[in-house]
């Protein structure tokens, strides 16, 4: 019961900000953030060091290493993930897995390129949607969504898993794990690496992810712990 009053609010969010993603969209607004960071000539943010190797090698690292406690915390939970039946805590890990799985297939297949590959940016591509599937833009494409945000937005996951044990909890690893992927998604946009919907793509995708391996879960276990003959006695009733 619980679950399933926990699971409207949350699908009310998925929704709604998926409305909110296709305004951006239809905007334009992603060449008009882009031009503020590049020029003609390209990106000059592209190469720099803190960028480079701090927000972005650096943390793609840590971001693996965060996975990697995850998913010994299975065994040897820590701190609030004590709090967590170990189904509970092993849904968290595989989950931030299969988001990062989830944006790098889309990646795959996604004929779009970077921001830096634009023929406005010195490169050699021209601007086609994200949503023109298959239509090539002269580019390499694979820049759809951004995979590096991810390395932020698949934490999401302990939202949903923390908020039935303390709520406090919940929203303070929201807010960092968002915090994340938005500040990693804005220092790959300011190199030219991607537009914003690609990141508000990502956060999306991870959240979905999230909310349907959660929702999943929630109707196996229903099933498993329901007691035998307990919903014949129900009905009787």
């Amino acid at each position: 019961m619980l679950r399933s009053m926990l699971a409207r609010p949350a699908l009310a969010w998925t929704l709604l900000t998926l409305l909110l993603l296709l305004a951006w969209d239809a905007s334009g607004l992603d060449l008009v953030l882009a031009g503020l960071a590049g020029t003609p000539t390209g990106f000059p943010w592209r190469e720099n060091a803190f960028l480079v190797h701090v927000m972005h090698e650096g943390a793609r690292s840590l971001s693996w290493l965060l996975l990697a406690a995850l998913f010994a915390a299975i065994r040897w939970p820590v701190g609030v993930l004590r709090r967590l039946r170990m189904r509970e805590r092993a849904q968290l890990a595989f989950t931030v897995l299969a988001a990062v799985l989830v944006v790098t297939l889309v990646k795959q297949a996604s004929a779009t390129s970077c921001p830096w590959d634009l023929k406005a940016f010195g490169g050699m591509a021209h601007y086609v949607s994200h949503w023109a599937w298959g239509l090539r833009d002269g580019g390499p494409g694979g820049c759809f969504p951004a995979g590096h945000a991810s390395a932020g937005f698949a934490f999401v996951a302990g939202w949903f898993v923390l908020r039935r044990v303390s709520p406090s909890a919940a929203r303070a690893w929201l807010a960092c794990a968002l915090g994340a992927g938005l500040l990693l998604g804005l220092a790959q946009q300011q190199r030219g690496a991607h537009y914003m919907s690609h990141t508000l793509w990502t956060a999306w995708l991870c959240w979905t992810t999230a909310f349907a391996v959660d929702a999943l879960l929630g109707l196996v276990y229903v099933r498993r712990d329901a007691p035998p003959g307990g919903a014949l006695k129900l009905n009787k009733s």
